[in-house]
């Protein structure tokens, strides 16, 4: 046996044995089916393969948009129907015969639209018949219940209260700022069922056009060992580090979080090996649990992917991918520095070493064994930053991720395992499919009615003309409106209601839009819901609500970031002087800004976290880490003035209290 294959099988050794239970109570869509009969696990697989095989062809042969977008949501809550159970207690070993009237029911309505398209489109000039507004209201029916069987109450119930509204909003009882004329049912429900604009919106042609393409390289990848190439790069450049176990859990978990987009997928993916490392050196479970869920959250933020919502950043906005990835770099890295600053000074504080470099792989046996599977992702930003159209990109590098799996025998795909990725593509597309499904009767209504320039001037109006406070109601926002949603929805959702806000008071577009992503996406790691923490609580043995804090508490850097770039878009490598609001092209910011804003920020990101964990090489008093704290806010404002303050006081706690130099001259000199 190897020396990597040896670590594996050490660390396979502490992983709990109830792990998919833990995953199954804090996501939702892990509850599935296993079927008895393989006659239905054929047919169930067959339908998933047709499914990708579907977005493929379309690619090159596309269909009128409409009826695209109808046909991915159709054929989506079906397989969701056969694939997942209405509730937990229910039979997993068969299909419930109701479940079956479900399936029909959603080609129904998919053959009804193909039918009537011709009608819709050039006879009827957009106008419901009573037919339409029965199908309307049987499809929304079923797009939430496939939401909900995929994802939990949360989004259904937040799309109820939207769709509630028209009904309601010529009621007297309504707050005057929300009182519109009324609609009847053709209004609202046609509306939502025959346009582009309400369940079949541009968040599900996001889905169609290329969200899926990305899960589905993501699912490619991970059939060839891309997971395991993480990890064991992880293990191999920082295991042996002090602290090392926990650093290979922010490294490993911010790869795979990039690809995959599923915070608590994330979570549970990697950290059953990840965790009880860390536990094993001396981390304790809340801690633990906690580095696993903050670095599986911030694998959204890191560019190349970003979980595919830099690609609808991309569409929404109009700004290229290439600008998007850039100016999110920054960004993520100093999250990440934050995350794994805080892991070393705790480290460094409980004298916490790494594991033994005998019992790591090396870079280089690594590599050899599995590097060649990093040239897909080469070659994905490589077709992104020559504008090769998103969808394409994707579908390209689907190719070059089966080529080069080629190249070793333990990466080598078999046919087998092309179509088992085809399937496992197709299951984990189906809870943004259904996601943006929802998404859409929110933007459906907003774009219906006036709610959505209401609630834009209700943040802006409360906030006055005062940024800060502006900014922190939008922070709140953003994190209620994320709250339990994977990332993509999270994103859509906040795009939607919050971005505007800031773009109302003058802020640019893809600053906007990265600060309420930022804080939609915390939602999954800031108690009470959540759910990433809670996943790592699980699997570490902790306590949920500290492993929750202790999460907040090692992500304070991503709280304090968006605030920086808005302040000062330089961070994001853009200038913005005299440009537009809505501007998608901008220059590099002057050299010396660059480099100003790179090296206080960095400073001012590892003081905050010595401050919040209390110790740089020795220590600190709780007076040291609030002066520490202080020095460290003041370089992260971008002024000269409060660099140039922040710099002198962190020097100053290095040099009093750390390094204790005054101390040594004294001891030097008495001995003279």
């Amino acid at each position: 046996m190897s020396r990597n294959d040896n670590e594996h099988y050490q660390i396979a050794e502490a992983v709990p044995a109830d792990t998919e239970q833990i995953l199954e109570k804090f996501d939702r869509e892990s509850i599935v089916r296993a079927p008895s009969s393989k006659y239905l696990r054929y047919f169930i697989s067959c339908f998933a393969i047709f499914y990708s095989l579907f977005h493929l062809w379309t690619t090159y042969n596309p269909m009128p948009e409409l009826l695209y977008r109808a046909t991915h949501v159709s054929v989506g809550i079906a397989l969701v129907f056969l694939i997942y159970p209405a509730y937990r207690s229910q039979r997993r070993d068969q299909v419930a015969w109701y479940d079956w009237i479900l399936v029909i029911l959603s080609f129904v309505s998919l053959g009804y639209l193909f039918n009537e398209y011709n009608a819709i489109a050039t006879v009827r000039g957009g106008m419901a018949n009573d037919m339409d507004i029965a199908m309307s209201i049987m499809t929304i029916i079923l797009v939430m219940e496939a939401a909900r069987r995929v994802m939990g109450m949360i989004l259904p119930v937040l799309a109820a209260i939207f769709l509630a509204y028209p009904f309601l909003s010529d009621m007297s009882f309504m707050p005057r700022i929300l009182q519109t004329r009324p609609f009847d049912l053709g209004d609202i429900f046609g509306h939502l069922y025959i346009t582009t604009e309400g369940l079949y919106s541009s968040a599900v042609g996001a889905s169609v056009s290329f969200i899926f393409l990305f899960i589905l390289f993501g699912a490619f990848l991970n059939k060839s060992g891309m997971g395991q190439l993480f990890n064991d790069l992880a293990l191999a450049l920082a295991g042996h580090k002090q602290g090392g176990p926990a650093k290979v859990a922010v490294v490993a978990s911010g790869f795979m979080g990039s690809i995959n987009g599923s915070a608590v997928g994330n979570v549970v993916g990697t950290g059953v090996f990840t965790i009880p490392m860390m536990k094993k050196v001396g981390y304790s479970k809340n801690f633990a649990g906690a580095v696993e869920a903050s670095a599986s959250v911030g694998g959204q933020i890191l560019p190349p992917i970003m979980g595919a919502s830099a690609f609808i950043m991309a569409e929404t906005t109009g700004i290229s991918y290439g600008t998007i990835a850039m100016a999110a770099l920054f960004p993520a890295l100093l999250y990440y520095l934050g995350v794994i600053a805080q892991v070393h000074f705790r480290a460094g504080k409980d004298n916490l070493k790494g594991i033994p470099k005998a019992d790591l792989p090396r870079v280089k046996e690594v590599l050899k064994e599995r590097g060649h599977l990093l040239l897909p992702i080469f070659a994905l930003v490589y077709f992104l930053g020559n504008n090769v159209p998103i969808a394409f990109a994707a579908f390209y590098t689907i190719g070059i991720a089966i080529v080069v799996s080629q190249f070793r025998k333990a990466t080598r795909m078999s046919i087998r395992n092309i179509l088992e990725a085809l399937e496992d593509g197709a299951r984990q597309s189906l809870s943004v499919m259904a996601a943006c499904a929802v998404i859409g009767i929110v933007i459906g209504v907003l774009s219906l009615t006036s709610a959505a320039t209401e609630l834009i001037g209700s943040i802006t109006g409360t906030g006055e003309g005062m940024l800060l406070v502006t900014l922190l109601l939008t922070m709140i926002a953003s994190m209620v409106l994320g709250m339990g949603l994977p990332s993509i929805p999270a994103y859509i959702i906040t795009a939607t209601i919050a971005a505007p806000a800031l773009a109302n008071i003058g802020i640019p577009t893809i600053v906007a839009h990265l600060f309420v992503f930022y804080f939609g996406l915390f939602a999954n790691i800031t108690p009470p819901v959540a759910l990433a923490s809670f996943a790592g609580a699980g699997i570490a043995g902790g306590d949920p609500m500290k492993t929750g804090w202790q999460s907040l508490k090692l992500s304070v850097a991503g709280f304090i970031v968006p605030f920086m770039f808005v302040y000062n878009p330089a961070m994001l490598m853009i200038d913005t002087t005299g440009l537009a609001m809505n501007a998608t092209e901008f220059p590099m910011p002057p050299l010396f800004d660059m480099i100003s804003i790179t090296i206080t920020s960095i400073i001012g990101i590892i003081a905050l976290s010595a401050a919040v964990e209390g110790h740089f090489k020795g220590d600190l008093s709780i007076i040291g880490r609030i002066i520490l704290a202080a020095g460290a806010f003041m370089l992260v404002i971008p002024e000269t003035m409060t660099d140039i303050i922040g710099s002198v006081i962190v020097l100053a706690i290095v040099i009093i209290n750390v390094k204790k130099l005054p101390l040594k001259f004294i001891n030097k000199v008495s001995t003279i």
